[in-house]
């Protein structure tokens, strides 16, 4: 007799979204919640979990918040709440917050788009 078994990684989507203003960039955008943890599966069935994480995924910015356990309870239980930037912390973002968030070259204070590698006034690389 053998066994199939294991461990990998999950994501589920929390089908919970809210309008504010990014916490990162500052623009109008939706947050996006949802989950990740660790299973060990059994013939391909998972069959416990652990180690959940919860997230919020800002669509202006691709900036990834965790989110505070009292939020998420409410998120969880089907409420509506409303989100402070208390309720999130920042850990990760498609673009440096350095030059993403002021939208300035560091060197000459020329105004840029996030995307530029280089300033187009002075040519100091931005990222």
């Amino acid at each position: 007799m053998f066994f199939i078994f294991g461990i990998s990684n999950g994501f589920k989507d929390l089908d919970f979204t809210k309008m504010v203003i990014c916490k990162n960039c500052g623009r109008y955008g939706r947050l996006e919640f949802f989950m990740t943890y660790t299973y060990i599966s059994l013939f391909f069935i998972p069959v416990f979990k652990w180690g959940k994480k919860y997230y919020a995924k800002s669509t202006c910015c691709n900036s990834i918040f965790s989110v505070s356990d009292s939020l998420i309870k409410k998120i969880l239980n089907n409420e509506n709440p409303e989100i402070n930037n208390d309720d999130l912390t920042y850990e990760y973002s498609e673009y440096s917050n350095q030059y993403y968030s002021n939208n300035k070259c560091p060197n000459c204070g020329y105004s840029i788009n996030y995307e530029f590698e280089y300033c187009p006034k002075c040519g100091t690389k931005i990222k």
